[in-house]
């Protein structure tokens, strides 16, 4: 849920520096709630389809507010007109970034479109013959963007880990070269033993040396980690650098129950896709997590229910003060519990989500004061580029793989 909480000024703002992969140009202060994400029309396609047709996948997907389409011409009148509800939480400074980006992707959608016709004439050759290169700018050359909420928003110190998904990463619309480049990658690479790879990972006071870490004081593990460092062999290692981390106060019984709680998420991604026909080439699971140890306490003890179940009285109902994103409690003495066997199930997972778990009947709820809850961790599918709805086709084995797979890891992580 979006707060009133204003965008800071401009001249705070800076590129959403907690992207761990993915393309450049993307706007946000690392604290605000939203963020503009240039992308394709394919991608803003499958998220306007999954909100409307496809509500179990849209839960999966981080909340969706809505398309821009600014150029050279735009202005701030057209951010207000596209995105109306948006808009009321932008400040001016932060559509007047908004627009200057625009017009600093003008020369890349010219650059694009002739790319194109090159492209055509050379589709007349053959496929075979399209000469492919690899974007090593990360920038994409659209007009296009898409505004969503920040899933790092509300933590205090976000770890964030973004796996991505699949043996096969590329499209059918992908030209032999790329085909061939992405093949090596997955041949290389746990895309292929394990259907997924780190493609980035940012863990607060991580690995151990302070000398590696950032200004903010992150360890960032970039692309060539996952393809160069990470195998077959040492991938739930480090997995486990991205949990346990005696630095940041993250404990084994800490870390433990945090691994518990994505195993539960990744299982609702996993029944979700396998009842969903979709396609998705090099799709990614966006892990995130309160990264300090002493706030990742606070955030759980603000969450835990002050009166037991067993002293609830039948006629009052009591909420188990959790969002549903969050199946993680103390109890008495401060010890993690994971609440299991009582008749009540908590189905962690889907950041964003104001639910609250009744014990009893029916409870109103204030949204505005869970939304103001500290998160403990979000599990996010993003990165639709290359994403379809194929009706009567089946579910996505290809990412199912690496889906499966990761379940496996976070449950041997959680023991």
């Amino acid at each position: 849920m979006i707060s009133n909480r204003e965008i800071p000024k401009h001249a705070d703002l800076q590129p959403y520096n907690f992207a761990v992969a993915g393309h450049d140009g993307t706007l946000c202060d690392p604290e605000g709630e939203l963020f503009i994400k240039p992308c394709v029309q394919q991608e803003i396609d499958f998220y306007e389809k999954a909100f409307k047709d496809h509500p179990a996948f849209a839960d999966l997907m981080p909340e969706y507010l809505g398309t821009l389409v600014l150029n050279d011409a735009s202005d701030v009148h057209d951010i207000e007109e596209q995105i109306p509800a948006a808009a009321e939480h932008m400040s001016q400074h932060f559509k007047e970034e908004a627009v200057r980006m625009a017009k600093q992707h003008a020369a890349d959608v010219a650059a694009s479109e002739a790319a194109k016709e090159a492209e055509a004439e050379a589709q007349a050759a053959g496929k075979d013959n399209i000469r492919w290169k690899p974007n090593k700018s990360r920038k994409i050359a659209t007009d296009k963007s898409v505004v969503l909420e920040n899933a790092a928003y509300g933590f205090k110190r976000p770890n964030i880990l973004d796996a991505k998904l699949g043996q096969r990463l590329w499209a059918d619309d992908a030209p032999m070269e790329k085909r061939k480049r992405f093949d090596e990658i997955t041949k290389v690479t746990t895309n292929g033993s394990h259907g997924f790879r780190i493609a980035g990972m940012r863990v607060y006071k991580g690995g151990e040396n302070p000398e590696e870490w950032d200004q903010e004081g992150y360890k960032v593990y970039n692309k060539d980690h996952g393809r160069l460092v990470v195998n077959k062999d040492n991938v739930v290692d480090e997995i486990r650098k991205f949990i346990f981390n005696p630095r940041a106060n993250i404990d084994e019984d800490l870390g433990r129950a945090v691994a518990e709680a994505f195993v539960n998420d990744l299982k609702r991604v996993e029944q979700v896709l396998a009842s969903s026909e979709t396609r998705m080439y090099s799709a990614s699971l966006l892990f995130t997590f309160e990264g300090d140890g002493d706030a990742l306490r606070a955030a759980i003890e603000n969450q835990t229910p002050t009166t037991p179940p067993k002293e609830a009285s039948k006629k009052e109902p009591v909420p188990l003060a959790s969002r549903v994103d969050s199946g993680i409690v103390m109890d008495d003495d401060g010890e993690i519990v994971l609440p299991q066997g009582n008749g009540t199930t908590i189905h962690g997972v889907i950041e964003g989500d104001s639910k609250v778990l009744q014990l009893a009947g029916d409870v109103e709820s204030d949204d505005d004061e869970f939304a103001s809850l500290p998160k403990i961790y979000s599990l996010k599918l993003i990165d639709f580029a290359h994403a379809t709805w194929v009706p009567g086709q089946g579910p996505d084995e290809n990412s199912l793989c690496g889906v499966r797979s990761l379940i496996k890891i976070f449950e041997e992580l959680a023991k």
